[in-house]
């Protein structure tokens, strides 16, 4: 039996992709993973994965702006993403806005840190249609 479906991970935190990573994994999915925006961005266009998990606040560009450049894409505006991001607990403290993350397009969105089993239930949800 084949994967339930190819994920792309996109975060620049290398400790909170090896984790989620071997989460999704165990599921079985076929994980590949990016480090910023602009590889994020080459990888969903190369690999066509089934889901995109994306992390918001990351070096430019940022979740926002990567998630907006996918929905434009011919090529990507199907997949769905999930935007990942600890937004919530930094809104005091940064640019971001609960706003920014609705206008992206997105098909979905938690807040870290989050549970595992829940992230995987998204992220199942988001393949099934």
């Amino acid at each position: 039996m084949g994967a339930p479906g190819k994920i792309l991970l996109v975060d620049d935190d290398p400790d909170f992709v090896e984790a989620t990573k071997a989460i999704l994994e165990a599921r079985p999915f076929e994980v590949i993973v990016a480090y910023d925006g602009k590889e994020g961005l080459e990888k969903a266009r190369g690999e066509k994965p089934d889901a995109i998990i994306l992390d918001v606040m990351m070096p430019p560009p940022d979740g926002y702006a990567v998630c907006s450049e996918l929905k434009k894409d011919p090529k990507c505006k199907k997949i769905p993403v999930l935007l990942l991001t600890a937004v919530m607990q930094a809104l005091p403290h940064t640019l971001y806005t609960i706003d920014m993350g609705l206008r992206t397009e997105a098909d979905d969105y938690i807040d870290k840190p989050v549970e595992p089993a829940e992230l995987v239930r998204r992220v199942e949800s988001l393949i099934a249609g």
